[in-house]
């Protein structure tokens, strides 16, 4: 890696697994100071040990915890360049006539609120950098905010509202004319190893592992390191112009029907 981070501050929320984790060690492999998030001790020991960057517990719908996450960044950096606001669950999600109030209300505190909270602590933040506000902020999104599924409605539903959310946050900073941007991702299938988890506890693995990779026109799962290598660009000064944009990631999922 050329190091192209070298002396800038990331964070990354869920960063204990999955995307997360995969962003971590490519934004740490290229010389940035990561500090993430999550409620996975155990593995973010495991990455902090491999990686070198700080763990700090947190739920991200809470906003009372907000204030000491980041007063931690700015003791231990001075400064936020980076934040890649990606924590969200799908647990308990069901469709718009089963699911319960308290399902919906808790995905919607993380995939939303969650997301809000990340944005607008991380402008604040940025602001504030030695040298005059500058900063990048990647949302993950998903391709199911332009292809929502029936059984999990909270989900789409949260996914699709995030491209609003991203759009409003980065007119915001332009308008303020702060050099912030804000953009959000949208993967496909990603061969995260929760994915694997389900593909090798499934009754005939390679059939799940078929019907996974028959999601995506080109026949395959997306790889969490090319998601990293998307966020990655996103977060550099090559992508400098680039604000209020959505970036699909999904092997031509959404582009269109696949015919028969």
């Amino acid at each position: 890696m050329d190091g192209r981070f070298a002396g800038k501050v990331a964070l990354i929320t869920g960063g204990t697994s999955g995307i997360g984790a995969g962003t971590l060690r490519r934004l740490c492999a290229e010389g940035a100071a990561v500090v993430f998030t999550g409620s996975n001790a155990a593995a973010a020991d495991a990455l902090t040990a491999e990686t070198g960057a700080t763990f700090i517990p947190q739920r991200v719908e809470e906003a009372a915890g907000w204030d000491a996450v980041m007063a931690q960044i700015a003791a231990q950096h001075g400064r936020l360049d980076i934040a890649f606001a990606n924590a969200g669950i799908e647990g308990g999600d069901s469709n718009v006539e089963t699911i319960t109030d308290e399902a919906w209300q808790r995905i919607l505190g993380v995939n939303l609120t969650g997301v809000m909270l990340t944005i607008q602590h991380a402008i604040r933040a940025m602001r504030g950098n030695p040298g005059g506000p500058k900063g990048a902020i990647i949302v993950n999104s998903s391709m199911n905010a332009y292809r929502p599924m029936g059984n999990f409605v909270a989900y789409s539903t949260t996914k699709a509202a995030l491209i609003a959310l991203t759009k409003s946050s980065a007119l915001h900073c332009a308008n303020q004319k702060l050099p912030i941007r804000c953009n959000s991702i949208h993967p496909g299938v990603v061969e995260t190893d929760m994915i694997r988890t389900v593909i090798n506890r499934a009754p005939d693995p390679a059939a799940a592992r078929a019907q996974f990779e028959g999601m995506a026109p080109m026949g395959r799962m997306a790889q969490v390191e090319e998601v990293a290598a998307l966020v990655a660009f996103l977060a550099s000064d090559e992508a400098a112009f680039i604000s209020g944009s959505e970036y699909g990631i999904d092997g031509a999922s959404t582009a269109g029907m696949m015919g028969v």
